[in-house]
């Protein structure tokens, strides 16, 4: 194998007209490098082998494999800068990596042909069925899908065809190579273009040997296979059935276990609501605590099994609750106690509360309301989720991007990988302490300063650039008091994936201090029907605990002439 050695640049220059076959080879080399031990026989012999191809049959296979779909016809592969296409795709199928001439479904043959040319290719289809020769592309599909459920060759399908249809034959082993770089498949070939142009700007963060997504290849593949099943699961297939497939995971993968217990969720939400209930049932009580139990309960209730309920309600009260189960819980406690109906809620959370008419309706209640309160001794800012998670994350970067094995192993994360790992802040928690303890010596807000002008652009999970301006920062380090931010901060690390949201819409700055120094009001703002989330009520709860001034805005519109 011709060895390859990842660049210094992750990126290549959109200048060069063959960036894609450059940022391609960057990440093969990296995967060679840094998961060589994963790959079977024939992973490793598509990696020499694609080396010893010529440029444009390599830059063609790159072009195929960053389009979607396995299938292509050969009058849409032409690209300037590969010239012939069919000179660079016979050494692809020599190596057997495209199919020259695959059985197409009619599906398939749908996909890849226009109306006019299906309208010819299955003429006397569409005669022996009645249709008329105007009949639409769906109308069409409707009518012969029943009656042409074999797959044929496009030659089969339509004999007088002017074009070829091509098959990748390797968009499996890609997907695998793409899932061991970026330890997901939610990220794909464009996250080097848009570093290239700027578009998004990722944190530099040091690799370790150990910093890799998976540390065997059974993890690939189970991984993989828990992707497939999501997605038969969207296409309709039955629970039951993909229950029955799903793959055992090793108990020291809690993220690659996170996701198996998501999939469980999912699946136990599809059979609830095909009205299969004890399934349901069993399917939520595999996927464990959190969600999965609250939703458990609530269906139990909506049965009528009060009993059954009740048992495993009391039975999960004893245990260690995150804020969000509790919240959940004992609301359900309350209601199996009382015997109130399921719909029944608890009532709103002890926050001061603003009714307001203004003119509408307009898109945005928020706006609405930020325009209307805002003057110039009394700014008004739409923050919602931004700002108290931004000042966080700024001055908590160090700790947040800290490369710890695990957390980081390519150069496009936009945060660690562990973020939501009930380990994370522990892992960390030395960290955090050093970042919070500026806070206590006073030093916090030139930090937060330096970090929000070094880091300018770079993507973060808490910092939302385009919300959290200079002039907002300064007026909220002014007008926040130092307490209300270590608090705030604290409730943040207790569940960083529960608490980043459900934060008050507006804050409202203003021109003298209360007692505690506090120069700023939060304010959720509800439109007419709109009612408070979970998540809010919560976020509500604690600034009434701290003290911390919030209100809740209720709008409703003024009539109009």
């Amino acid at each position: 194998m011709t060895s390859i050695s990842p660049a210094r640049s992750v990126t290549a220059s959109l200048d060069d007209p063959l960036y894609y076959l450059v940022n391609f080879r960057f990440v093969l080399a990296w995967v060679a490098e840094r998961h060589g031990g994963l790959l079977n026989a024939s992973e490793r012999a598509f990696l020499a082998t694609f080396e010893d191809l010529p440029r444009a049959s390599r830059a063609l296979l790159v072009r195929m494999v960053m389009r979607k779909g396995e299938h292509f016809r050969l009058a849409r592969l032409g690209y300037a800068e590969i010239g012939d296409t069919a000179a660079a795709l016979s050494p692809l199928i020599d190596a057997g990596w495209v199919e020259p001439d695959p059985e197409l479904t009619l599906d398939e043959l749908f996909r890849q042909l226009r109306l006019p040319e299906l309208r010819r290719a299955l003429a006397d289809e569409i005669a022996a069925a009645g249709l008329p020769a105007s009949v639409g592309k769906a109308a069409l599909y409707e009518a012969l899908a029943p009656r042409l459920g074999d797959c044929r060759r496009l030659a089969a399908w339509w004999p007088e065809a002017p074009d070829r249809i091509v098959r990748l034959a390797v968009m499996e082993t890609c997907d695998r190579l793409r899932l061991m770089f970026f330890g997901n498949l939610r990220q794909d070939w464009a996250e080097f273009v848009l570093a290239e142009l700027g578009v998004q700007r990722f944190e530099r963060v040091a690799f370790s040997p150990e910093s890799r997504a998976f540390q065997c290849r059974e993890e690939v593949d189970a991984y993989l296979a828990l992707h497939r099943l999501r997605e038969r699961l969207e296409a309709g297939d039955s629970p039951e059935a993909l229950h029955a497939e799903l793959p055992a995971i090793n108990g020291d993968n809690g993220w690659l276990a996170g996701r198996r217990t998501r999939l469980l969720l999912q699946l136990g939400v599809a059979a609830e609501r095909a009205g299969e209930r004890e399934r349901a049932l069993a399917l939520y009580a595999e996927a464990g605590p959190g969600e999965p139990r609250i939703r458990r309960l609530r269906l139990l209730e909506r049965m009528g099994e009060h009993a059954r309920a009740h048992e495993l309600a009391e039975r999960a009260a004893r245990e260690a609750l995150g804020e969000q189960e509790h919240q959940a819980l004992e609301r359900l406690r309350l209601r199996l106690r009382l015997g109130l109906p399921p719909v029944a809620r608890v009532p709103e959370p002890v926050t001061e509360r603003w009714d307001l008419a203004l003119p509408g309706p307009v898109a945005s209640v928020e706006l609405a309301v930020r325009d209307h309160l805002s003057s110039a001794s009394s700014p008004v800012h739409y923050v919602e989720n931004a700002l108290l998670t931004g000042l966080f994350g700024l001055l908590c970067w160090g700790a947040v991007f800290a490369p710890l094995p695990g957390a980081f192993f390519h150069p496009f994360h936009g945060g660690p990988a562990d973020l939501h790992r009930e380990d994370f802040v522990a892992r960390r928690r030395a960290l955090f302490d050093t970042c919070l303890g500026r806070l206590d010596d006073g030093s916090y807000r030139e930090a937060i300063r330096h970090t929000w002008g070094e880091k300018q652009g770079t993507v973060s999970p808490f910092v939302h650039w385009g919300v959290l301006t200079e002039a907002l920062l300064e007026q909220a380090l002014a007008a926040i008091p130092t307490p209300d931010l270590r608090a705030c901060f604290a409730r943040l690390l207790a569940d960083l994936k529960a608490n980043r949201a459900g934060l008050p819409d507006l804050i409202q700055f203003l021109p003298e201090a209360d007692a505690a120094g506090r120069r700023y009001r939060l304010i959720e703002v509800k439109g007419p029907g709109d009612r408070l989330q979970d998540n809010q009520r919560r976020w509500l709860a604690f600034f009434h605990a701290c003290g911390i001034p919030a209100v809740v805005c209720h709008v409703r519109w003024q009539d109009t002439p």
